[in-house]
């Protein structure tokens, strides 16, 4: 599919601007980009700017706040739990996660678990805030309800993200970023737009039924734990799912199973509402609290580089790391550019119209 090149500072710009017409502070504007346009440059196209116009339609739902009293409403030396007033999680979840490093700097450790959020993003932005703290970062959020646990039909679950970032010394950062589904569900989007199938175990059919349409969830459908079937394992990603969804919502407070609030704003909320909006958790391990932190990071580099060396099977170069797509990613997107497909430019140019913003369209 056709797709247009825009420079970081371009999208960075514009989206700011869009924050900023729903009433975000200049610097809340900045967080959320930061946080949004994080995952086009890691290469995580489906959870970065094609979902602007997602984030606006919320917020013109009266379900995103866009100038939240975020507060710690319990804590103790080493956790905390925090209210997002039903702001961006974009801008909630690296304010849990500050809170969680400077607990971290006294405690050892740092905990935060959050309440009446929204859509936080990629986890691996917020996990990697503690890399330069010589800290290891965790970072987890459930989601909507659109995964079907393993034997059943019904959707109780999300796609419930992990991220676990844990500095190095010469060797870069390991960062673990993933769903605990097959594939997240902004991956079935990027195929509707691609026009193309999906690959097998990624979802079923209303009865249950495997099935290659990108588009079931709209038929009733849902997405499949990580492992596709019980064959091959779908109950550990449905227990990871659930272990996010414990350590988010029920240690919070906020909303869980099937009635976290869904991210499409046209799609109704729940009629019972147990906690409040989405919920998250962060947490951060100064690593000198266990090992010296020089020490810790020569290991890391001697584990990383032990892995780099392993013997490949025919036809692959090297075995990766986790992070190193991103990493890679990143490096050529902030040199070359970021691709955007036609059909999210002309969400984009509709985000704009509303706004009377221009969105860019000199190309580099």
């Amino acid at each position: 599919m056709p797709e247009q090149i825009f420079s970081y500072q371009q999208l960075f710009n514009f989206t700011k601007a869009v924050f900023q017409k729903i009433g975000c502070s200049d610097a809340h504007a900045g967080i959320a980009t930061t946080s949004l346009i994080s995952a086009d440059v890691r290469g995580i196209d489906s959870h970065g700017i094609a979902r602007l116009s997602g984030y606006v339609r919320l917020w013109e739902a009266q379900r995103i706040n866009a100038t939240p009293a975020i507060k710690v409403i319990h804590e103790t030396p080493s956790t905390a739990v925090v209210d997002g007033d039903k702001g961006l999680g974009l801008v909630v979840a690296p304010f849990a996660m500050q809170i969680a490093i400077e607990k971290a700097k006294q405690a050892g450790t740092g905990w935060v678990s959050v309440q009446n959020s929204n859509h936080f993003g990629i986890a691996g932005h917020h996990a990697m805030m503690a890399l330069e703290h010589d800290m290891i970062g965790i970072a987890m959020t459930n989601a909507s309800p659109l995964v079907a646990p393993t034997f059943s039909v019904d959707k109780m679950l999300g796609t419930n993200p992990i991220c676990v970032a844990a500095p190095a010394g010469n060797e870069p950062a390991f960062v673990a970023d993933l769903a605990t589904t097959t594939a997240a569900n902004g991956k079935l989007e990027i195929l509707q737009r691609k026009n193309l199938e999906t690959p097998s175990g990624w979802v079923q059919d209303k009865y249950g039924n495997p099935s290659n349409d990108p588009h079931e969830l709209k038929k009733g459908g849902a997405l499949l734990p990580l492992g596709g079937d019980r064959e091959h394992g779908s109950h550990k990603g449905y227990a990871l799912g659930a272990v996010v969804d414990i350590f988010s919502a029920l240690l919070s407070g906020a909303n869980y199973a099937p009635w976290v609030p869904p991210f499409p704003a046209y799609v109704p909320m729940p009629t019972q509402q147990p906690g409040k909006g989405i919920g998250h958790f962060l947490g951060a391990m100064r690593i000198d609290a266990f090992r010296s932190a020089d020490d810790f990071k020569k290991s890391m580099d001697h584990w990383i580089q032990g892995f780099r060396s392993a013997k490949t099977v025919p036809g692959e170069e090297k075995v990766l790391i986790p992070g190193d797509p991103e990493r890679e990613m990143e490096a050529d997107r902030l040199k070359h550019g970021i691709p955007l497909l036609n059909m999210v430019i002309n969400d984009l140019e509709e985000v704009a119209s509303k706004f009377n913003l221009l969105l860019p369209k000199q190309h580099i």
